[in-house]
């Protein structure tokens, strides 16, 4: 549910960087069906995964005292991690995400009467790609339990159609989908958590993290190149570079820096007056600028180069996004910006093999739906599991 605005290398060596994330309105749905047969079972189509447990085979790893948990149970994860057969070699994304569903189920559940369910997640959201799509999984995974232990009141009313949790019970949920995070991911920022709970705009400085309270809905095309990446690598290549040429990179460092603080001042601007093509035409040149920097870090590739020329030929600007090396590239869309430009480019992109898709940035965090509120596709989906 994420999307990087500006510099996604958030951890750097005696650096306090601003980067801005921005939620991507593309939607990841649960479904929490209590049963009565005795099992807990965990169904992901989107990485063709279906696991069923027996209850008795669960009670067996719950940890003898079972306490409030606001930080990862070593001795828990352990178990779960022997249980799921989860070794350093084995980490592939059904593992993970078992691991992630089993630790807080069994954290939320473990001190009394362990429930038959099934859990069903679907997502709009390509994995593998960098765009929080495991962040978006967590926070749903956090807030359904979360309301099934009776942690926090579910907040949809008979009448409502969407409904979302108050603040308190907004933070508790992104701190069980960061521990959802730290079991995936080992050692995340919690950025991407944090704007799949709230959505909007996020402020990043020095690990900390601040909800903007609000931020217009941009249009953008969303591009997955298809190129794997690794996160670890990129980071230790931009690494390396500041080290080597800190004179060099010390001022690209600060550029990318006063970058997210313009794009920030401007996204601001766009809530409180009205929208003017001069605010796009600020917001296109920091995406190229943005790009070019992230470039000369070290974090792109000649795929998302390829995607900025395509885009650029019809007057439309992108840059690289999450993690960078590879992954995905956002292409801003004027409000005035015609369909069959939209279309045309859309084609021509998918021409170089790539992915891509229309869609918008700003929307809104983690919600309850009614079951007539969700697309067809979704309604279709969760009525067959």
């Amino acid at each position: 549910m994420e999307t990087t605005f500006s510099n996604p290398k958030r951890k750097l060596p005696w650096r306090k960087l601003v980067a801005l994330a921005v939620s991507l309105n593309l939607r990841t749905y649960l479904r929490l069906k209590a049963t009565t047969d005795g099992k807990v079972c965990i169904n992901l189509p989107n990485i063709d995964t279906f696991v069923c447990w027996d209850l008795s085979e669960l009670k067996q790893h719950i940890p003898a005292k079972m306490e409030e948990v606001k930080r990862l149970d070593p001795e828990l994860l352990r178990r779960l991690r022997e249980f799921v057969g989860v070794t350093n070699g084995n980490l592939d994304s059904c593992n993970m995400a078992t691991l992630a569903f089993l630790y807080i189920y069994l954290s939320l559940f473990g001190s009394g009467e362990l429930p038959s369910l099934t859990v069903s997640v679907w997502s709009e959201l390509p994995t593998g790609a960098g765009l929080g799509s495991s962040a978006a999984y967590s926070v749903c995974l956090a807030a359904a339990l979360l309301c099934a232990s009776g942690a926090i009141p579910a907040p949809l009313k008979e009448w409502d159609h969407t409904a979302r949790w108050c603040q308190e019970d907004l933070e508790l949920i992104n701190s069980w989908a960061f521990q959802g995070e730290m079991i995936i991911h080992g050692n995340p920022s919690g950025v991407d958590n944090a704007v799949g709970t709230w959505g909007g705009m996020l402020r990043f400085l020095a690990g900390k993290i601040i909800p903007l309270s609000r931020v217009p809905l941009l249009r953008i095309l969303l591009t997955n190149t298809k190129v794997p990446r690794s996160t670890k690598v990129l980071v230790a290549r931009v690494k390396d570079k500041i080290n080597k040429f800190p004179s060099i990179m010390t001022p690209v460092l600060d550029s990318v820096d006063a970058i997210s603080c313009t794009c920030e001042k401007v996204l601001s601007e766009m809530t409180c007056e009205p929208i003017t093509g001069e605010h796009y035409n600020i917001l296109e040149e920091l995406i190229d600028i943005n790009h070019h920097h992230l470039n000369v870090m070290g974090v792109g590739h000649p795929a998302l180069d390829t995607l900025c020329r395509v885009t650029l030929t019809r007057g439309l600007h992108s840059k690289l996004t999450g993690a960078g090396g590879g992954g995905c590239g956002i292409t801003l869309l004027r409000p005035e910006t015609d369909s069959f430009v939209v279309q045309s480019t859309v084609q021509d992109l998918r021409d170089c093999g790539f992915d891509c898709w229309e869609t918008s940035i700003g929307g809104q965090g983690v919600q309850q739906h009614s079951p007539l509120s969700v697309k067809e596709e979704v309604r279709e989906f969760l009525n067959r599991y």
